[in-house]
């Protein structure tokens, strides 16, 4: 049974922004294929087929209509205090769920909706109103709200006792926040980077540099978004509506079968991007997406599909809109996403196995095998799954599912990722070839393996979790993300957290440097650049993936600072941002040792760059909006032990 996410959030008090433009504006490119050209030809002639090979008929989106700026739905639908109001009546009268035979002829009625047609890979054209559906093996979804449908969620505990001191002294944040010409052009940048489909916002582009070509920073990515879908949820006057459609295109573009070559992935895996086109033929709108096909190195972004829970969460808990999270077709969504993850095999660990390239490091950076990032995303999904998901049908059964997976993930990643002075002091003394069931060096780790930087970098206090942990290899790099993400979702425990932030504050300059946030540390350099990363001229020594600093971090910086009581940490690298980004264009990243630099080919005015310092300043204002993107431990799962001695 299900219950409330919690509370609604203090109401924010930062300057409404100015309407969405009229247009979006195609902004500078990233990764992907040249785009589409429009198709030659009027009439009948020259029509293209719905394939990926023929999916150059698609042009750019000319100039769309306006949208306006509140749907009917989203005017017609009860703010936040009357919702919690209408929740807690519902909750002290005992109606938490909506009667069986109303589910479950809603249920009945989605699930009808959410069979359609099957359409070849990447290309989407959504039905017109009372088209005939025809059946389908493959999954599509609709992206209809039944106003019947009402969705109950656990309960998740309060974020912290230190938000409790927060909310009675948080200032009032136009006084602050106002007048600041950085803010204000953020918000009026982020504005200009939405992207409509048939009148209504979707998303917002990856850039819109207009000195650079166009490769694909022209599109709308899942990783990309979530900054900008968060800032949208967390300012005074929410614009949730957004947020809403990219979580339904997204969904709607899952269901469609996806190729690469002759190879058919799997019915789950959310796509890395989309954009919209314009078919000159037909004259109409559609969505085109990427599921890795067009990346590069060919790799199915794996965490597109945890960002994308981990938002819907976040929109259900800001926005107290139920019915979203428990429809049908988003119901089936996440089940298809986890069935991906959960699905049985030969893993002997419960980490998931991956490819390099597969998350925010798109590219050839020696972080296959079991990266931290994902693995910390796969846990905050499963924390935010459990309150998403009904046990309705099969989904009591996957939730039983998720239970174990967290307690067996949460044991071995606070066990085996785990490093600080003590660890490694005892993984430097480690024996090898140890064939026993109460062997130490359970990876059978060759203490050689250490590279010489970690001694110097390993204080006497503070520590970290590693980047990599696999039979014979341990990838003892920094990366902020994953140390981050631990941080949000408590797959750190309070004890970690603490340490990973005492460790930022005591290698500030090499993590913070003059510009946040190191991606990874160190840089790979020489021969072992050029084995890792295959002499990948981008990815050079302090540029990009490889020890690049990226400002979008600063959000995962910010609310981890405000989860471990150091507000104080997260203004100075504030401070640090506000000195130069503005001013520089918003850069994607910035190269060099301290990242003086703006990268060599960084995209300016980059989206998550402006979203990312919007959400960072929007925590530091009002700390409690940082409880629709974090979890308090769970108590059930039990504490490793703090010895280290039998650690491997």
């Amino acid at each position: 049974m299900h219950e409330s996410l919690g509370e609604p959030l203090p109401a924010q008090t930062e300057p409404n922004p100015a309407a969405p433009p009229k247009s979006s504006t195609a902004g500078a490119d990233k990764k992907s294929p040249p785009e589409p050209v429009p198709v030659a030809g009027v009439g009948g002639e020259g029509v293209p087929s719905a394939s990926p090979e023929n999916a150059d008929s698609l042009a750019p989106l000319p100039d769309p209509a306006p949208a306006v700026a509140t749907s009917a739905e989203t005017a017609a639908s009860p703010g936040p205090r009357d919702t919690e109001a209408a929740l807690k009546s519902r909750t002290e009268s005992g109606e938490i769920e909506t009667p069986e035979q109303n589910r479950d002829s809603s249920d009945s009625a989605k699930d009808g909706d959410a069979e359609a047609m099957e359409k070849p890979s990447g290309v989407v054209e959504e039905e017109e109103e009372g088209s005939p559906e025809k059946p389908s093996r493959k999954a599509s979804f609709g992206h209809d709200i039944s106003d019947n449908v009402k969705a109950t969620i656990r309960p998740c505990p309060s974020l912290s006792a230190n938000l409790n001191n927060y909310d009675s002294v948080v200032e009032d944040a136009s006084q602050r926040a106002g007048g600041s010409p950085v803010m204000e052009e953020a918000w009026e940048r982020l504005n200009k980077s939405y992207i409509f489909y048939k009148g209504k916002p979707v998303g917002t582009l990856a850039a819109m540099d207009p000195n650079t070509d166009m490769l694909n920073y022209n599109q709308v990515f899942v990783r990309d978004f979530v900054p900008s879908g968060l800032a949208c949820l967390m300012k005074k006057e929410m614009e949730p509506e957004i947020v809403k459609n990219f979580l339904l295109k997204t969904l709607h573009l899952q269901g469609w079968e996806k190729r690469i070559d002759n190879f058919t992935l799997g019915e789950g895996v959310m796509p890395a991007s989309f954009k919209v086109g314009f078919d000159l033929q037909d004259k109409k709108e559609r969505l085109v997406a990427d599921f890795g096909g067009s990346a590069i190195g060919r790799v199915a972004p794996v965490d597109s599909g945890f960002w994308w829970i981990i938002l819907l969460r976040s929109y259900t808990k800001c926005t107290h809109d139920y019915s979203l999270a428990d429809l049908p077709v988003v119901q089936k969504g996440m089940k298809l996403i986890l069935n991906l993850c959960l699905s049985d095999g030969f893993d002997t660990f419960p980490t998931l196995l991956c490819a390099d390239g597969c998350s925010m490091i798109d590219r050839r950076m020696g972080v296959y095998g079991y990266p931290i990032e994902i693995q910390a995303l796969f846990y905050f999904a499963l924390r935010c799954a459990q309150q998403l998901l009904k046990p309705e049908r099969d989904g009591k059964e996957l939730i039983e599912r998720i239970d174990k997976r967290i307690m067996a993930l949460s044991f071995h990643f606070r066990k085996y990722y785990w490093m600080d002075h003590t660890q490694l002091n005892i993984i430097y003394r480690y024996k090898t070839e140890e064939y026993s069931d109460t062997a130490v060096n359970k990876f059978n780790v060759i203490p050689e393996s250490i590279p010489d930087w970690v001694f110097d970098f390993m204080p006497l206090r503070g520590g970290y979790f590693i980047g990599n942990v696999s039979p014979a290899r341990m990838d003892f790099r920094w990366f902020l993300v994953g140390n981050c993400i631990a941080i949000l979702s408590s797959l750190a425990t309070p004890a970690q957290a603490t340490a990973i932030m005492e460790l930022i504050e005591d290698r500030w300059e090499d993590l913070i440097g003059e510009m946040p946030l190191k991606i990874t540390y160190p840089a790979l350099e020489g021969h072992e650049w050029k084995i890792v990363t295959g002499c990948d001229p981008k990815n050079t020594r302090w540029s990009y993936h490889n020890g690049g600093s990226w400002p979008v971090l600063l959000w995962l910086l910010t609310a981890a600072c405000i989860k471990t009581g150091r507000p104080q940490t997260a203004k100075r690298a504030i401070e640090l941002v506000e000195k130069r980004l503005a001013k520089d264009g918003w850069p994607e990243y910035y190269d060099g040792r301290s990242g003086r630099y703006i990268g060599k080919q960084a995209r300016k005015y980059q989206t998550w760059s402006i979203s990312g310092y919007l959400i960072a300043k929007l925590m530091i204002e009002n700390p409690a909006n940082i409880s629709i993107i974090s979890f308090e431990e769970d108590k059930k799962i039990s504490k490793p032990r703090l010895t280290r001695s039998t650690s491997f």
